[in-house]
């Protein structure tokens, strides 16, 4: 974490105040939350919809905060706090974060895309983790205030950085980028999300390729070659760096020759390389994110018996297609952290390509923020179901109504079933599921699929 004096602090994120008084003092990392204070925090209360959080500096200080940024134009700052004045204070902890990352000597892996970018995270951190002391974003710090906080909380001994950009509109990974300086960029995908705020795929590609404005001029850009949006602006962009691509099809720097799928776990050969390479996780897509992260790390030097080791040993993010087990010995692919029309096909083509469970069950949610078209992309995808490898289908919500109406021309009306109360998904599920049987839950994170998952546990 940042480890500076409050006068250091003072001038990288601009403060106003005279803070000559408290300018021995040291900062030992930054917060955010009153409610997380570690000692000897810098806390930054910032401006909320719902809660002003310079009503909490000086709880904060009461729980071991040595200062505090305070905005200027919020009236009757506290007596006898250290407080660093500043303009704005989402601004300051933006400046400081830039301030802190341009004195570390670390080289940067910026990763962006519509799905798979968590998970790419994770396998890229855990190859370069046999090689250099790493940082990774924790969780879903990635926007313009989780990115500084995850910038902030690296110690200065840090030698690889892998950091998830996400978005909703335009404009926001440029400034991500900008603040990380990646020397390596991947984007790992187009997909459909943020379709509602972006309009188009198109959009939704230009959005995703503002990575290039932050990569540095000598880094690289891996990027899903077999998707012609990524391929067109890659090519009419006239990108100078080196690129670097990888996709199914053999056109790409890198692609599997074969896949196959174990009960927990996905293998994969590439050409020109000798043995399998084997990952703790299922699905072909993720040999996708596999291959991207591959790439990453040989461009910074990760040996190939280490790249072999770094994706036998990486571990997903929580809620991630991750394979837990019910009480009755049913297998339960929890990816309930979030869903798209791309990642919604991948999964489900996954527990058809699945052998060995007596019978397989999908559970999907409503997918969100798709815009004027998502009834289209959710019955669209009850469509793609094949009833000879699926035996039932379980939705919920209002649009997972229209997974089940797409379903419903294929099915048979006795292996469908739509609920809008989740109670009553989980007792129907219960009459069904067997030991050895294996169920996948996915949804968009706001309809709370986890608890499906939960409560099979019990």
């Amino acid at each position: 974490m940042i480890v500076r004096t409050l006068k250091q602090i003072h001038k990288m994120a601009g403060g106003l105040n005279d803070i000559s008084e408290h300018g021995g003092i040291e900062v030992h990392g930054v917060s955010i939350d009153s409610r997380n204070i570690s000692k000897k925090n810098l806390f930054v209360p910032l401006n909320g919809e719902q809660v002003n959080g310079h009503q909490y500096v000086e709880m904060a200080i009461s729980q071991g905060a040595s200062a505090s940024l305070w905005q200027e134009d919020v009236p009757n700052p506290p007596k006898g706090v250290p407080l660093i004045v500043v303009t704005d204070t989402l601004k300051a902890l933006q400046h400081l974060a830039e301030g802190y990352r341009n004195e570390l000597t670390i080289k940067v892996v910026g990763i962006t895309g519509s799905n798979g970018k968590t998970t790419t995270k994770d396998m890229t951190a855990a190859l370069l983790e046999t090689t250099y002391r790493v940082h990774k974003t924790s969780g879903n710090y990635n926007n313009h205030i989780g990115l500084p906080l995850t910038i902030l909380s690296m110690t200065e001994d840090t030698e690889a950085a892998v950091l998830e950009m996400g978005m909703s509109s335009r404009g926001e990974i440029e400034f991500l980028s900008k603040l990380a300086r990646p020397d390596v960029a991947i984007i790992t995908n187009i997909g459909e999300a943020h379709l509602l705020d972006l309009g188009s795929r198109e959009e939704i590609a230009n959005a995703k390729f503002e990575i290039m404005v932050g990569l540095s001029e000598n880094g690289t850009l891996i990027y899903h070659g077999d998707e012609p949006l990524l391929q067109s602006r890659v090519r009419d962009k006239q990108v100078s760096n080196r690129i670097l691509s990888f996709g199914r099809s053999d056109t790409n720097d890198l692609y599997p020759l074969t896949i196959k799928q174990e009960k927990d776990s996905t293998i994969f050969t590439l050409p020109e390389t000798m043995g399998e390479y084997i990952i703790p996780v299922l699905g072909n897509h993720n040999v996708l994110n596999a291959l991207a992260a591959m790439l990453a790390a040989k461009e910074l030097h990760v040996d190939e018996e280490s790249i072999r080791k770094g994706l036998r040993s990486f571990q997903l993010t929580h809620m991630r297609m991750e394979m837990v087990e019910g009480l009755r010995g049913e297998k339960i692919i929890n990816d309930a952290y979030n869903a798209s029309p791309t990642s919604m096909k991948a999964a489900i083509e996954l527990i058809e390509d699945l052998t060995g469970f007596p019978d397989k069950y999908l559970v999907l949610g409503d997918m969100l923020e798709l815009g004027p078209q998502e009834q289209g992309f959710h019955e669209k995808i009850g469509e793609l179901i094949d009833p000879e490898k699926i035996n039932k289908v379980f939705t919920f919500g209002e649009l997972g109504k229209a997974i089940a109406e797409g379903a419903g021309k294929r099915f048979s009306s006795e292996n469908i079933f739509a609920f809008q109360d989740k109670n009553d998904l989980i007792a129907e599920l219960r009459k069904h599921a067997k030991a050895n049987d294996v169920i996948l839950v996915k949804a968009s994170r706001g309809m709370k699929l986890e608890e499906v998952v939960h409560a099979l546990q019990k």
